[in-house]
């Protein structure tokens, strides 16, 4: 038998929305297969967690306010253990999308990201509720459900009134809640003219009552409904919708299909559906596009106009990275840069440039299986993240998106892979650079000895530390010619030529930076570095 625990901030016996009314008739179809425990958010403590996920029991929260922040965090630390069935948008600042240009907030106003992106599954009450889930977390894994769900008990009071008299005018939802838009709809009748009367009873019969009375039913929402279960019942009921777009049910295909009895039949049969829905997507292996365990780090030294394309770009991997991280080295090109309105997932801000080293030293915090570093010209193509994970499985070692195979002891006695030439097949190197992926715990290789200098060769000195004391290779993975998506960099030409490139700058000679990485090289070789060619001093 299934395992689950089930978090809300209230349950149905408390509060008799439609959150919980919907739960309520969920756990009921999937106790039939599933042991539950119910924790009041506020209740549950990071030892419940604990306790619970030793005893193999998955984690279904639902709204979620009043949840500790300790017991959050040990979810969120055990990443696929917990899926989240979403009402509203608790992942926005003002709770809102429609307040926002195409219902997308700004990078600033998004919050509670790392609980949503660490979920196993995200549970939407509607298509366009997923959609704007997704484009607001920039994550996969969301899952629309279509449909809430009614209890038997309410289906046929609902059934009972089905052919009541209908007076020629409209009703209008009496409620304090401002969310509810009580004035707004009442100017709105008034406006257009329409009699209108006033409902609402805390009696779930009643108020079925006097919605079946009414000819049309009218809201005008001033938030994106994620469903709308009221609009729903009124059209089982046959009375005529006035509305707005701001309603997640209108996005469903099969809302202007059924009506009536037609739609009651309908909703009664989906909720086996929805039931098996959320019961497989926490339960088995096979649900959405999973987050991958990757800590991403970002350099700003003097090209923070590529960062929101970079972000971007990372957020729809296909395999997206857990979290994003920027290191953000000083330089009065970064001056006044707002930083922030990036949304990644922490910030580094330095008075003093570190150049090469100090993203590197930043990584050493991360807690994730892999890390990837990107040079701030480099921006990779959708599918990179799965090109190095796959590369992985066959060729264990430090991957990056332009590898480099010395041919003499000078660093420019060499041949280049990767997106510069376009390799086909994995290719073993001596180093790689622009873009790196490895396993964290293969940093320590990196910083067991001193650079020759701090200027210069992190990426020479990374990739012969890590073979000579841990005997780990170097690979570029594929780069094919005929898809660019699993492509490292996919604007390296465009992006990394110009006067920024240290390599360059006029501030330090192009002798001088060729000249620090010959010396790096050649100390690599007296420690005892093998090279593909098997060069010597």
């Amino acid at each position: 038998m299934n395992k689950l625990v089930y978090v809300s901030d209230f349950f149905v016996e408390e509060m008799s929305g439609g959150a919980e009314i919907n739960d309520s008739v969920l756990l009921d179809f999937l106790s039939k297969d599933t042991k539950i425990v119910k924790f009041l958010s506020k209740d549950l403590t990071d030892k419940h967690v604990q306790l619970y996920l030793k005893s193999g029991f998955k984690f279904l929260i639902s709204n979620f306010v009043m949840l500790n922040n300790s017991a959050a965090m040990v979810l969120v630390r055990n990443p696929k253990s917990y899926s989240i069935i979403e009402h509203d948008h608790k992942y926005l600042k003002h709770r809102n999308p429609s307040i926002y240009k195409n219902f997308e907030a700004p990078p600033q106003d998004i919050i509670n990201r790392i609980f949503y992106v660490n979920a196993k599954c995200i549970f939407a009450q509607s298509n366009i509720h997923k959609q704007v889930i997704q484009n607001n977390l920039k994550i996969s894994h969301v899952v629309n459900l279509g449909m809430s769900m009614w209890s038997d008990e309410h289906l046929q009071i609902i059934e009972n009134n089905l052919n009541n008299d209908k007076q020629p005018d409209c009703s209008v939802i009496e409620s304090t809640n401002p969310t509810k838009n009580t004035s707004g709809t009442v100017t709105f009748c008034e406006e257009k003219n329409l009699d209108y009367t006033l409902i609402g009873s805390e009696s779930y019969e009643e108020f079925i009552q006097q919605l079946a009375s009414h000819e049309k039913y009218v809201y005008i929402p001033i938030v994106l409904e994620t469903f709308n279960r009221v609009i729903i019942e009124a059209r089982m009921l046959g009375c005529k919708i006035s509305s707005t777009n701001l309603n997640g049910c209108f996005s469903e295909k099969w809302f202007s299909k059924y009506k009536g009895q037609e739609l009651i039949d309908f909703v009664r049969e989906q909720r086996s559906r929805v039931a098996k829905d959320v019961s497989d997507n926490i339960f088995t292996d096979n649900a959405t596009a999973d987050i991958s365990d990757i800590t991403v780090i970002l350099n700003a030294y003097r090209r923070p106009y590529n960062l929101k394309m970079q972000v971007e770009a990372l957020r729809n991997q296909t395999k997206p990275p857990k979290q994003i991280w920027l290191w953000v080295n000083d330089h009065e090109d970064n001056h006044g840069f707002d930083f922030k309105s990036l949304g990644v997932d922490r910030i580094f801000h330095n008075d003093f440039n570190w150049k090469f080293y100090g993203r590197f030293a930043g990584a050493l915090l991360a807690d994730t299986e892999y890390v990837a570093l990107y040079d701030d010209d480099t921006i990779p193509g959708k599918k990179w993240h799965e090109n190095c994970l796959d590369t992985m499985k066959t060729h264990e070692g430090i991957l990056g998106s332009a590898g480099i195979i010395l041919n003499g002891t000078r660093y420019i006695q060499h041949d280049r892979c990767g997106w510069p030439s376009q390799n086909t097949d994995t290719t073993e190197v001596d180093l790689v650079g622009h873009a790196w992926f490895f396993k964290r715990e293969w940093l320590r290789y990196l910083w067991q000895e001193k650079p020759v200098t701090w200027d210069n060769g992190e990426d020479i000195q990374f990739a012969f530390m890590a073979k000579i004391h841990g005997g780990i290779p170097t690979y570029c993975p594929p780069h094919p010619p005929e898809d660019i998506d699993l492509h490292g960099s996919i604007l390296g030409n465009e992006l990394g030529i110009d006067n920024k490139a240290t390599s360059t700058n006029s501030a330090v000679s192009h002798q001088q930076f060729f000249s620090e990485r010959d010396e790096c090289v050649q100390t690599g070789l007296q420690k005892g570095w093998k090279t593909v060619n098997n060069i010597t001093l």
